[in-house]
């Protein structure tokens, strides 16, 4: 139940921080957008999990969750700022995981 409550206060922080990176790209045409498919790895077990992440990380703006094989994501990101899948894993993923494992596994 506390985990909840922690998930959701990360999930709109997370979802109030991407809204502004977003708007801030659209007012100021000089900011970078470098769309691009990125894959990403996740620890996550159960299926419901995954649905959960994917869910998360499809409603913050600015990511697209595309598909979901066995321990792999496929998100479309706004900024995708090389090929490193452990750095976009960091940046996209960890986020969510660490405190969705304790509400879900």
């Amino acid at each position: 139940m506390v985990y909840g409550f922690l998930y959701l206060f990360i999930f709109l922080r997370e979802l109030i921080k991407a809204n502004l990176d977003v708007a801030l790209r659209v007012l100021n045409p000089n900011l970078p957008i470098r769309p691009g498919i990125v894959e990403v790895k996740t620890s996550m077990k159960s299926s419901l999990g995954k649905l959960m992440l994917a869910n998360s990380i499809t409603l913050t703006p600015g990511t697209l969750t595309l598909d979901v094989q066995d321990d792999r994501m496929y998100i479309h990101w706004i900024d995708v700022q090389g090929q490193d899948s452990d750095a976009a894993t960091r940046a996209i993923v960890d986020t969510f995981e660490n405190t969705l494992k304790e509400v879900v596994e």
